[in-house]
């Protein structure tokens, strides 16, 4: 059964790995010493691109759909997203046989649509971003009783990627620095709950998208602050900030860098070149902020969470200079 909504603990990622390990094995955490050469540092990839719908957000999907009521199964759930978010509901929802409703953008990235359906979810088109599809959710949640999943503002979907860092931390648990994605959020808070819990000396460095700057300036002022959207990288679109992960981002994220749409597409072509393996804008941010940080990470042991791999060939063309 879902609990009030109360910031999860470490105790959570536990029990989360528990009910994950009986649906996903643990992602690789590979070394590259192309990488390692270009940062003058030792580095390790955390593969989430490599989970079944090919981002991280699957862990959170799948221990959020193990928590509901036999009544909650029954009525369904609604939420709105940009893409790798909508995948792992819809992934999680049809592991528990539970209808879903993803509300997306107009333009959302045709990939992850395409997969969301694959996955038996109804995908509906509203808004022309991700704040305007999330207002409709609560619409349907009312006039469908459906139950509203919030992207970001849910302990146990943080709880759920919180096991990324978890497996990292088990297989290197001498990594100095970890790189974290920030859109939502919920996936640098796990980060943040988990390393800090295990080694507080564990830098984490949230990595937002210079044309999305609503969470970074919300960690900046530790209050609410809105922005534009103006990226590319579907998964940093969030003009506004969730405060659940925020909370945690504010006691423990140790910096938070903020790197532009071709920093993203030149570390996709980086990640392609140096590690032969595919990474989505927002997926490319850590390594594209481990870079930009150079001086600051040499001979340092980091790892790097390649949260997602759902590049649509627009972006592919734009990382490879086709336009």
């Amino acid at each position: 059964m879902i609990q009030a909504q109360m910031s999860p603990t470490f105790r959570d990622v536990l029990h989360a790995r528990r009910v994950i390990a009986a649906h996903l094995p643990p992602t690789p955490l590979h070394h590259y010493p192309q990488l390692d050469a270009l940062l003058n540092a030792t580095v390790y990839v955390k593969h989430e691109n490599y989970q079944p719908i090919g981002a991280f957000k699957v862990r959170g999907g799948i221990n959020f759909m193990a928590h509901l009521t036999a009544e909650e199964r029954r009525r369904g759930v609604v939420t709105a997203s940009t893409g790798n978010h909508g995948q792992s509901i819809a992934y999680a929802a049809q592991l528990f046989g539970v209808r879903a409703v993803i509300v997306v953008p107009e333009g959302a990235n045709p990939v992850k649509v395409n997969a969301m359906r694959a996955y038996g979810a109804e995908v509906v088109f509203h808004g022309a971003d991700f704040e305007a599809s999330k207002r409709h959710c609560l619409t349907l949640e009312q006039e469908q009783g459906l139950r509203f999943i919030s992207s970001g503002d849910e302990p146990l979907l943080i709880a759920g990627v919180a096991t990324h860092t978890l497996e990292i931390l088990e297989s290197q648990p001498d990594v100095e620095m970890i790189f974290v994605p920030v859109g939502g959020g919920s996936g640098c808070a796990g980060a943040c709950l988990v390393a800090k819990t295990l080694n507080p000396q564990i830098q984490v460095i949230g990595v937002g998208a210079a044309g999305a700057p609503a969470a970074f300036l919300t960690w900046q002022a530790r209050s609410e602050r809105t922005a534009p959207i103006a990226t590319r990288a579907a998964g940093l679109a969030t003009g506004a900030p969730f405060l659940m992960p925020q909370a945690i981002l504010w006691e423990h994220l140790d910096d938070f860098v903020l790197v532009e749409d071709a920093e993203m597409f030149q570390a996709m072509r980086v990640y392609l070149e140096k590690a032969k393996t595919l990474a989505e804008p927002a997926g490319a941010a850590p390594l594209a902020a481990a870079l930009r940080l150079r001086d600051q990470v040499v001979g340092k042991r980091i790892a790097l969470i390649l949260s997602g791999g759902n590049a649509s060939m627009e972006e592919l063309a734009s990382c490879l200079g086709l336009e």
